[in-house]
């Protein structure tokens, strides 16, 4: 029987978090976990998953949240018919440290689910602290790649994206060196198949209608204007070193090749499977063992039609930029990523039109000043609020019809 490791889940009230408390609920033999934190807008799950879970420690990244938290313990320990003496309340850590607290707590395993810059420091804690990190967090490797490429150990980062799981998965086939290519596939959103002129005018209800994943209302606008396999793009030239050349983007519909590596020898791998994300959890939790049952596996009695195409980078520039912001490293990837999410708000509060979103990241890249490569947490942080506030001043004169 595989160790039982202990595990802290950071986010775990979002998707991935409670998708991975899924896996340990199914496998009480193989994970416990020991802490859980979240930002604290929904205390009765967070209340719910410590008690259930017996956790020793939980956090908030909201200090207003403590109160209605130790609320929330009792309301929950009540709805279950304990009394006072029946439980003990688990520790409570709160304000915008609590996750990297979090993330040095003795354990095997640190999911870091978190959303957004707020995942970075919580990840370089956990390499620090010599953990393996599962890591769900995008936002650690785009905009503070060199940061992690610093003290993160071979093997130490084990990928939750499906497609980078699905890379880990199928580079086990062959040594570094032979590694031609990096093939990275992407459903396509919303409007996959459209030209450039027939994305002018689109509303953000259209983009949020994804045609194979349930997921957050960025990820999913992010996935219509291929921003979030752009950033995809990023994060595998720093998980697995290969040259941004060397990293291609194909439309796949069925969302069931996940990914593929090409060898030297014109051998390609793929790692087939239906659209699960416990699937990639599960695997990350468990590294390098797998988990039995985590997800249903394709069905290869019936027959399947699935297919490649390739991305047109005319009707969406996401990736070209994302790769050229890469290459140019110090922290454009950390501005290509701030300035978008200002873009993404600014197209859902109708200021900016679809197209609008990709054209005013690329202005805003062309005037980045000449940033040093990042030393510290701060340094990129600094990098995000210049691009923010760049982002907001060419979405004005977007707005004013410049």
């Amino acid at each position: 029987m595989d160790a039982m490791r202990d595990l802290v889940l950071l986010g775990s009230t979002g998707s991935i978090g409670t998708q991975a408390i899924d896996i340990v609920r199914r496998n009480p033999e193989r994970f416990r976990v020991v802490a859980l934190g979240a930002g604290g807008g929904n205390v009765e799950l967070l209340a719910a998953q410590a008690l259930e879970l017996g956790v020793e420690v939980v956090g908030v990244a909201r200090s207003s949240a403590v109160q209605d938290l130790q609320l929330a313990f009792y309301a929950e320990a009540q709805k279950r018919g304990w009394s006072s003496g029946d439980f003990k309340l688990p520790r409570i850590v709160a304000g915008p440290d609590a996750m990297t607290e979090l993330a040095r707590v003795g354990c095997d395993v640190v999911l870091n689910g978190v959303v957004g810059s707020l995942g970075l420091a919580p990840t370089l804690a956990a390499l620090e602290s010599g953990r393996i990190l599962a890591l769900a967090n995008k936002e650690s490797l785009v905009a503070g790649g060199p940061l992690v490429r610093r003290i993160a150990k071979p093997g130490q980062i084990v990928p939750v994206d499906s497609e980078h799981s699905a890379l880990a998965q199928c580079l086990r086939g062959g040594a570094a060196s032979e590694v031609r290519r990096l093939i990275l596939t992407a459903s396509g959103g919303a409007f996959r198949g459209r030209r450039r002129e027939e994305l002018t005018g689109v509303t953000p209800e259209e983009a949020l209608k994804h045609p194979t994943w349930d997921m957050g209302p960025v990820v999913t606008i992010n996935s219509a204007t291929m921003v979030n396999k752009a950033l995809e793009v990023i994060e595998a030239h720093e998980l697995f070193g290969v040259p941004y050349d060397d990293i291609e983007v194909m439309v796949h519909p069925q969302s069931v090749l996940h990914s593929l590596v090409e060898f030297a020898d014109g051998s390609t791998l793929a790692q087939a499977s239906p659209p699960d994300m416990r699937l990639p959890i599960a695997l990350a939790l468990a590294w390098p063992d797998r988990v039995p049952e985590a997800a249903a596996a394709v069905d290869w009695t019936q027959a399947h039609n699935w297919e490649l195409r390739p991305l047109d980078d005319e009707a969406f520039p996401a990736v070209r930029l994302a790769k050229e912001a890469g290459r140019a490293g110090r922290c454009l990837p950390a501005v290509y990523n701030a300035a978008n999410e200002e873009c993404v708000a600014a197209f859902v509060s109708g200021r900016l039109p679809f197209l609008g979103i990709v054209d005013t990241l690329e202005r805003v890249l062309a005037e980045a000043p000449d940033f040093a490569e990042p030393g510290t947490v701060d340094d990129v942080l600094a990098a995000e609020a210049w691009a923010r506030a760049q982002a907001q001043r060419t979405i004005a004169t977007v707005a004013e019809g410049a």
